[in-house]
């Protein structure tokens, strides 16, 4: 009876520590992981995100990038991590849903190895072509693909990225098949883009606004149901007769499976505050990134999304063939 008086007491010990510990957090830095390169769609909201998140902390949050296997090195490196709250992912469509599919054997179940705390944001991919390749309109680009394909190639930031599987999907309705040169992350690839070296991408607005501006690449179609507010002048894919086409990367935090409620709690209050910052809203909204409505940000809501995600681009993987080792 001692004993087992004992252990009670311990235990509840424990438990009102971890619960004391989860009130006080964070009591230091917290690293963010970025799983893609920096400089890419991803790394640039989550850096923009982090230094509002420090302020509201009153602790610094510290964006590592730790790119490879499609964003799944970086993510398999948070499911790993102590539950304690210190290491936190910014997960994508990429490392959340496509990659259950995409890999045959994926380093982690996206429904049961993280604790999802809040979805961020939404941007939309835009199709954009090397400077000489030529076409301005979706139906002359396809054409051309069609003509030329065994000859060209498509850059992304890496295997199983948004940018790789909106390609793929294009491709699909366009019913090409052609070659796929990944990279890692979008700023390299963008490097290839603008020098000639591959022949298009379809990548996220945020990164490409700059060099289509410039005149570097060239938009040819928003792969969304809607056009961006930041390149009012590009149609869409539905516009140019794609019905139902949509191909966004998606953004949000996710804790390790087990982190405390009261740490998940208190990251997704924190996140909630610093997407209805004003000065936050008019840095996402210049680089085409949208902000996701408040109906939407629950933890909760975050874990039936990423289900239903995985969901919808299963087919789309499986049918066009496509599986990575």
């Amino acid at each position: 009876m001692l004993l087992r008086w004992v252990i009670a007491a311990l235990m509840g010990s424990l438990a009102m520590s971890a619960a004391a510990q989860a009130r006080d957090w964070p009591t230091r830095p917290v690293t963010m992981i970025v799983p893609f390169a920096a400089g890419g769609p991803t790394d640039v909201v989550g850096r923009i995100l982090a230094g509002r998140l420090s302020e509201i902390l009153k602790q610094q949050i510290v964006v590592v990038n730790v790119g490879g296997a499609g964003g799944m090195t970086g993510a398999e490196r948070v499911a790993q991590a102590r539950p304690d709250g210190y290491e936190v992912l910014l997960g994508t469509v990429g490392t959340q849903a496509y990659s259950q599919t995409l890999y045959k054997n994926p380093l982690y179940s996206a429904t049961k190895d993280f604790a999802p705390v809040v979805l961020i944001a939404e941007q939309p991919l835009v199709l954009v072509v090397r400077k000489g390749l030529p076409a301005t309109t979706l139906k002359e680009f396809a054409a051309y693909v069609k003509a030329n394909a065994a000859k060209l190639s498509f850059g992304s930031g890496g295997a199983g990225s948004s940018t790789h599987l909106g390609c793929v999907l294009l491709n699909s309705t366009l019913g090409v098949n052609v070659q796929h040169v990944p990279y890692r992350g979008s700023a390299p690839a963008l490097q290839d883009l603008i020098a000639g070296r591959i022949d298009y991408m379809c990548d996220a607005v945020s990164t490409e606004l700059a060099p289509i501006k410039a005149g570097s690449v060239k938009a040819i179609a928003v792969l969304a149901g809607q056009r961006s507010a930041v390149l009012p002048d590009v149609p869409t894919v539905r516009e140019e007769g794609f019905a139902g086409f949509d191909a966004n990367n998606w953004i949000g935090l996710f804790f390790p499976h087990r982190t405390p409620e009261p740490i998940v709690h208190r990251l997704h209050d924190a996140a909630v505050e610093a997407m209805r910052t004003p000065a936050l809203r008019q840095r996402m909204a210049a680089i085409g990134t949208d902000l996701v409505a408040a109906d939407r940000t629950s933890s909760s809501y975050l874990q039936r999304f990423v289900a239903s995600q995985i969901k919808k681009w299963a087919t789309p993987i499986k049918e066009s063939g496509i599986s990575v080792d």
